[in-house]
């Protein structure tokens, strides 16, 4: 792979990030987890199958680590009893490139059996799908093409997924105040952990 190759994939990532449709829907999503999450003591439960699974679960542990207590549940294990995970006063988190995720369309009425007024927001690359039309919020993604030679594997849609779920922590973290005393007290170990508590001393000082 030459130089030239190695720039044109980062160049069309990063125009994928650019053109990535901003809109009011973000504040809202932001608005639904704050009230959900830590007005309502409930929590945000993430899901997706495959890469944009992964994409979820990571979502997931970033709101953890950032004071929004959230939890990744696999939509095909959901069906095999971990949709007791569920509970009132909980949000959920969808990620479906193609707004036509299978297990995902069949855990939408398996969560709201549970809890019939269960909201969710999801994260797609079809706005106009029957999954983005039962969502409260819908996240376009802007649907780019992917960087991969076969336009196949998920690699650009998974690039943008990261970027907006990245843009809910942050929004969440400010509306909620996190501190770098809240921080440390997550992170006790490694690097981030010892450079948290230096910074959450300063803030106590």
């Amino acid at each position: 792979m030459n130089k030239d190759t190695i720039q044109s994939i980062l160049d069309r990532e990063a125009e994928a990030v650019r053109n990535i449709p901003v809109s009011e829907e973000y504040e809202r999503a932001v608005e639904l987890i704050v009230h959900h999450v830590h007005e309502r003591g409930g929590k945000l439960i993430t899901s997706g199958m495959g890469k944009a699974g992964q994409i979820a679960m990571n979502i997931a542990t970033t709101f953890s680590s950032t004071g929004t207590p959230a939890f990744f549940l696999h939509p095909s294990e959901a069906q095999h009893g971990d949709l007791g995970i569920i509970q009132k006063n909980d949000v959920m988190l969808l990620i479906s490139n193609s707004g036509k995720t299978r297990e995902l369309e069949e855990l939408v009425p398996l969560m709201r059996g549970l809890v019939p007024d269960m909201p969710f927001i999801l994260i797609t690359g079809n706005p106009d799908s029957d999954l983005a039309q039962k969502a409260q919020v819908c996240l376009p993604t802007g649907s780019p093409a992917e960087v991969c030679p076969l336009g196949l594997t998920p690699t650009t849609s998974t690039t943008v997924m990261t970027v907006i779920g990245d843009i809910l922590v942050v929004g969440t973290m400010e509306r909620i105040g996190f501190t770098n005393t809240e921080y440390a007290k997550r992170h006790h170990g490694g690097y981030l952990g010892d450079k948290s508590r230096k910074q959450s001393e300063g803030e106590i000082r």
